[in-house]
């Protein structure tokens, strides 16, 4: 009946999982400026 006792350590994870993904692009943009990524498609 809690279903938020799935709910919660999930989002954490998923909050965390996004949190690294995004900073690691943040860090490879910073030392690796050869590398562009165009949004032109």
């Amino acid at each position: 009946e809690a279903w938020w006792y799935a709910t919660a350590p999930g989002l954490a994870i998923f909050l965390v999982v996004m949190g690294f993904n995004l900073f690691g692009d943040g860090l490879r943009d910073i030392l690796d400026p050869r590398t562009r990524r165009s949004s032109d498609g």
